[in-house]
């Protein structure tokens, strides 16, 4: 029996070691010193007595490479050793440290201001900026897979009667933009008009209900009652586009393309019509609907006036696919979201923001860069900013009493007709152009991503 138990026990130890670092303490470099992750954070917190926050299953099967030779003095130096290798990050709010994965999008403030700085270096008057903008324009339209347009469908608007209300009547509509593929959206125009009346999009945010929400009903009737068309239309599978596509595929890169289309098809439309005054243009949206909103500014001359609301940050770039998804930042040597904002200049542009979100700091950096492009034009006072500092990121009434004064300013609005409390909310149905079930979808309609692929590189290929 003892000979047994002599033989036994350095075979335990033997198997203990085949089984890996886990389960046998001494490590070697044939092992890469490597350490399960939760093992390491947990000894990182004994060290920095810290807590730090994570789920299961953001460790699950992650182990660190020469974990102990990644350590440093201090926790911050220590934490990027460790985490960069495995596209991890904290985030530290406060005294709470919370495990993240990597965000291409998000950068620290300094590093966001200094890429700013180098961008801004590169030109000094409004001839040098004129050159910059005129390569970073085709570079975006390039990025995005616009240079050629595909084709229009012929198709008429799908359209829905009309409702009236206090000041304003709404009506839904679908155009399609590709072959079965249609945006979705309501027209709210002033119940009583004479001529041509100015046209102002209005693409959803990130938000639950979508359009649906009362912040976007607001906000379109009001400009409606105060003497314009608005149009609230979905982001692509967001809505009512989720009767063609999964929610998942909001978040593929094509969705930047396909809304990029879908705001020029959706001009197209609206400045047919006889009563659009062409030479009064504009769009606001807020979250992904701000980032939507400086893309479609920067690229379509028709637009005359921008208004992006709690989005545009020179460290952010957008946390969505829908909006960083195609390479659009590498132009000119990368670019961010304050150039694009300033390649609306000199028309007018509000950029409101708020101490909850990415915008925080937009007065103490991002806003006087604007401020020095449009100077350029002797349009200084052609941006203004809004900081709300108390404010979180939403699209409350606040920073829709900022949107009317200036689209009144700047479109001939009525400021004194932006009386919310007139303003009737609907249910989500009454907004639906395709019923309440998308029973009215037409047969033709694309169902699914592989065949929205299929039609896009068929149109691409065409318009080439």
């Amino acid at each position: 029996m003892k000979r047994t138990i002599r033989f036994l026990v350095p075979l335990l130890g033997y198997l203990l070691l085949l089984n890996g670092p886990q389960l046998y303490a001494q490590q070697t470099s044939d092992s890469a010193y490597k350490r399960p992750l939760k093992a390491v954070l947990t000894d990182i917190e004994k060290r920095f007595n810290i807590r730090i926050k994570y789920t299961d299953k953001q460790v699950a099967g992650k182990f660190v490479p020469y974990a102990d030779w990644r350590y440093r003095p201090t926790l911050e130096a220590t934490l990027d050793n460790i985490l960069t290798p495995l596209d991890l990050k904290i985030k530290k709010d406060k005294d709470t440290y919370k495990l993240g994965e990597y965000e291409y999008y998000r950068w620290s403030v300094p590093e966001g201001w200094a890429e700013l700085d180098r961008i801004a270096a590169q030109y000094t008057n409004q001839s040098e900026w004129e050159q910059r903008k005129a390569e970073l324009k085709p570079c975006i339209r390039e990025a995005l897979q616009l240079t050629h347009l595909p084709a229009a469908p012929a198709s008429q608007a799908i359209i829905t009667a009309e409702r009236k209300f206090d000041g304003y009547t709404v009506r839904n509509i679908a155009i399609e933009i590709l072959p079965g593929l249609y945006i979705n959206g309501s027209l709210y125009k002033p119940a009583k008009y004479k001529g041509k009346i100015p046209v102002i999009l209005n693409p959803d945010g990130h938000w639950q209900q979508q359009r649906y929400r009362p912040d976007c009903q607001y906000r379109c009737a009001a400009l409606a009652r105060m003497g314009a068309m608005a149009f609230s239309y979905d982001l692509f599978a967001w809505g009512e586009s989720l009767l063609q596509f999964e929610d998942a595929d909001h978040r593929r890169s094509l969705a930047m393309t396909i809304q990029a289309l879908g705001a020029i098809r959706i001009l197209d439309y609206l400045l047919a019509l006889k009563d659009a005054d062409t030479a009064r243009v504009a769009i606001t949206g807020g979250s992904g609907g701000g980032s939507h909103t400086v893309l479609m500014a920067a690229l379509d001359d028709r637009i005359r006036a921008s208004a992006p609301v709690v989005a545009i940050s020179s460290y952010f770039y957008g946390g969505c696919p829908c909006e960083s998804g195609m390479p659009v930042h590498a132009c000119g040597n990368r670019t961010d979201n304050v150039e694009i904002a300033a390649m609306a200049a000199p028309h007018p542009q509000l950029l409101i923001s708020d101490g909850g979100d990415w915008t925080d700091k937009m007065p103490e950096h991002d806003f006087p860069y604007l401020q020095k492009i449009y100077n350029y034009y002797n349009k200084k006072d052609n941006v203004t900013n809004v900081h709300l500092p108390t404010e979180g990121h939403d699209f409350g009434i606040n920073k829709r009493k900022a949107i009317y004064d200036f689209m009144a300013k700047n479109l001939g609005l009525n400021i004194n007709a932006a009386d919310e409390s007139k303003i009737t909310i609907e249910e989500a149905p009454a907004l639906y152009v395709f019923g309440d079930k998308g029973e009215r979808l037409p047969s033709g309609a694309i169902h699914g991503f592989a065949q929205l692929e299929q039609v896009w590189k068929t149109a691409i290929n065409a318009a080439e």
